[in-house]
């Protein structure tokens, strides 16, 4: 019988499904992960932008409010009161955002008038334009040639300050912050009258009203360094080669004001005195009597030129220990400029003119004094 040969039967392994049982897959898991973190983020930053969109954007409208920001207040500290006042939203952010801007430093002190409502950049604007509430303000005019005394009497009759304090603050020992004119001030002269005699500028002023009697010597001490700073370039220099310091300039400046009226003749009056000094000549100035005086007079007599007092200069060589008034600064100009003369004397006209004639001599002098007599009668 034939035998059909059979072929072994190989074993074999049970194939396995490829299909995975019910659930996410991983990379579906990994994607939603990466989506929700995306979204936090997303959310994060957003709610981040909404926090500082709102805290910069303008509070709501209000009634104008007055805010000072005191000299030496930090920019910083002025935001908190902006926030308390309801002018801004969110200190902290107004803070990043002036530091972002690089804004804070340029702010003036003063009384501004904020009102809620106002854009940010607004508000920095103001405080950078020194914007501020202007103060109620009073005005004065020293006259030039006036004395402490008289600046003083003008401040009290004007209701502006006491003058027994302006005088006594005019005569204190103080440095007056950067003022350069004062530092020469002779320390160890004991005879001036008044330390800041000449040294105040005569002009018309604008100060706040009630303002200390320190602020407004302060303020006329500054407009005389003001006002020196309008001569000639090389005025320092002249100051120098005619060996004379702001006090002695200013003391031959005060002689030539209280003297002197006709523009013109400044410059010849400051050679006279420069002239007389070079020949060791007594100025004999009737101005520097007058100011020896207790009380100027109209005409002065033989005996009052022998009043005792270092200012007399019919009695005592060289220039006075100080200025006798504030001179004004054509007189200044007179003294570092004055004309080339060779007089030595002058008198005043009494035609009315408030001019002079002037000599080199004395019997020319004293010819110039009969010609004047002559005039007024």
């Amino acid at each position: 019988m034939d035998r059909t040969e059979q072929q072994p039967v190989e074993d074999k392994k049970p194939v396995q499904s490829k299909k995975r049982g019910p659930g996410p897959s991983r990379a579906r898991i990994t994607a939603w992960v990466i989506l929700t973190l995306i979204g936090l983020m997303v959310t994060a930053v957003g709610g981040v932008a909404l926090y500082i969109w709102n805290g910069l954007r303008p509070a709501s409208d209000g009634a104008v409010i007055q805010m000072e920001l005191k000299t030496g207040m930090s920019p910083f500290d002025f935001a908190e009161g902006l926030e308390e006042k309801g002018i801004i939203r969110d200190a902290f952010l107004f803070k990043y955002y002036l530091r972002l801007k690089d804004e804070g430093p340029g702010f003036q002190a003063g009384v501004y008038e904020l009102r809620p409502g106002m854009d940010k950049d607004s508000i920095i604007a103001k405080l950078n334009a020194g914007e501020t509430l202007k103060k109620e303000t009073v005005r004065f005019t020293i006259p030039e040639g006036f004395t402490v005394e008289q600046i003083a009497d003008t401040l009290a009759k004007a209701g502006i300050a006491d003058k027994n304090a302006f005088i006594a603050l005019a005569n204190t020992d103080r440095a007056w912050g950067d003022i350069d004119t004062v530092r020469s001030i002779p320390k160890d002269n004991k005879e001036m009258r008044h330390r800041l005699e000449g040294y105040l500028f005569p002009e018309t002023y604008e100060l706040e009203k009630e303002s200390k009697p320190e602020a407004i010597i302060l303020r006329m001490l500054q407009e005389m360094d003001r006002k020196l700073d309008t001569l000639p370039e090389n005025w320092v220099d002249t100051m120098a080669e005619r060996k004379l310091d702001y006090h002695s300039l200013l003391t031959i400046a005060s002689l030539v004001e209280r003297e002197v009226v006709v523009d013109e003749e400044r410059p010849i009056v400051a050679s006279i005195i420069f002239n007389r000094i070079k020949k060791d000549m007594l100025l004999q100035i009737d101005a520097t009597v007058q100011y020896s005086l207790d009380k100027p007079k109209e005409r002065l007599f033989e005996k009052d030129l022998l009043v005792d007092s270092p200012y007399n200069t019919y009695q005592n060589k060289g220039l006075p220990p100080g200025p006798i008034a504030s001179p004004s600064i054509k007189s200044i100009e007179a003294v570092l400029f004055p004309a080339d003369t060779d007089y030595f004397y002058y008198v005043t006209k009494k035609d009315g003119s408030n001019g002079h004639l002037f000599a080199k001599t004395l019997r020319e002098h004293n010819r110039n004094i009969k010609k004047s007599n002559e005039i007024a009668e």
